[in-house]
């Protein structure tokens, strides 16, 4: 009896356990990634469709992968475990490549004790790497699939063929798919994106939707190009490994790197369907990245104007910006107005309001503001503009 009493307690230490939070409450705020609805009155809901666990390269259970995304706010998650390289299969076998989904399925579930950020709802996306050595066709993501063994590659097949085949079939099961970070250095030594015929045949024949302009820490200019050149889905992914508190700077106010999905409807179907429609911004290090008018309509619905009090005898107009968003703003006034007590460029804090005195506003009502915002990025190296005007009722 000893001895059976001994292995349960060593088979109940060695079992899986959700992680306990311990986050402060001020980082357990500040690392969600909660925008406003639009002006238009969709809705912005954060996702990572672009993350390890054990059953493949990972370091951590899927549950964990579930908490992590619970604690960042976001809205769908998917466990995208390598097809074909899979380093831990000796110590963990699974012929069912669907079992990470399954698990973290399982531990999304809403329980009735459920406290902190576990009692919020998350949809686990069910998805798969597919994995090539050669950068033609590399690495490429499938999520919403419905089956991860038939992804499985065909015996016999070259990479190229290989991954088309996979890829007709993610689509054929009504999966959305994108190109993994093609800037890599372990397959671009030099770093640049390039779009390569394989890929280019890939796109045209809409079997690819989508690519990672933002991956983990890298973010890549010529992928950004890629993707506005030929109307592909732009996506920011963790692609994490570890934990996300070890990679993001999370007690300063850090989020992860994810995708902004701009929808009508908070629904699995609505998620898709505005990846199918490229209605995406990456968020990645405090910055903002994508097509123009997603970008603009993020910002706008988070940064506004307020006229405040005038310095008394004088036309200097005070002025409040306010932040709505989770991520600072760095805000370069264009003019023609100049502030009297601030520079050209200033930061407008996330959750706060930042006061301007104008120069020379002789009507108030009609005080309109130039502004860029240097991290809101609509094309390489291009800033977004925007004018702003008073908001108050």
């Amino acid at each position: 009896m000893r001895r059976i009493l001994a292995s349960l307690l060593v088979l109940g230490l060695l079992a899986p356990a959700p992680a306990v939070a311990h986050d402060s409450e001020n980082i357990a705020v500040a690392r969600r990634i909660v925008f406003p609805k639009l002006q238009d009155g969709r809705s912005v809901l954060a996702v990572d469709l672009h993350t390890h666990s054990v059953f493949s390269d990972g370091s951590v259970w899927p549950d964990v992968r579930v908490e992590e995304a619970k604690r960042d706010g976001l809205f769908a998650l998917a466990v995208s475990e390598h097809l074909e390289y899979q380093p831990k299969a000796a110590d963990i076998p699974h012929p069912d490549r669907n079992r990470s989904f399954a698990i973290a399925s399982q531990a999304a579930i809403v329980k009735p004790d459920a406290t902190g950020a576990n009692k919020a709802p998350l949809l686990v996306v069910n998805g798969s790497e597919i994995t090539k050595l050669a950068i033609q066709p590399g690495h490429m993501n499938a999520v919403f699939i419905s089956d991860a063994n038939a992804m499985l590659p065909k015996a016999g097949l070259n990479p190229v063929d290989a991954a088309r085949e996979q890829l007709k079939t993610a689509n054929a099961q009504g999966g959305f798919t994108f190109w993994n970070h093609p800037y890599w250095t372990s397959q671009t030594p030099n770093g640049i994106a390039t779009l390569d015929p394989v890929h280019a045949d890939f796109i045209k024949k809409g079997l690819l939707h989508g690519i990672e302009v933002v991956n983990g820490a890298d973010m890549s200019d010529e992928a950004f190009r890629i993707a506005l050149d030929n109307n592909l889905t732009i996506l920011g992914t963790s692609d994490i490994h570890g934990l996300i508190d070890w990679d993001y700077d999370l007690a300063n106010g850090g989020h992860r790197t994810a995708t902004l999905v701009l929808t009508a409807s908070e629904t699995e179907a609505g998620v898709k369907s505005a990846l199918r429609a490229g209605d995406t911004v990456a968020i990645y290090n405090d910055n903002l990245i994508g097509k123009k008018a997603n970008v603009e309509a993020v910002v706008r619905a988070t940064l506004k104007m307020e006229i405040g009090e005038a310095v008394p005898r004088s036309t200097v107009q005070g002025v409040s910006i306010i932040n709505e968003s989770p991520v600072d703003y760095l805000i370069e006034n264009l003019g023609p107005n100049d502030a009297y007590d601030e520079g050209h460029v200033f930061t407008v804090k996330s959750g706060s309001t930042f006061t301007l005195l104008m120069k020379n506003v002789p009507d108030p009502a009609k005080l309109a503001l130039n502004f860029k915002v240097l991290n809101a990025y609509v094309a390489p190296r291009e800033y977004l503009t925007l004018q702003l005007r008073d908001v108050t009722p």
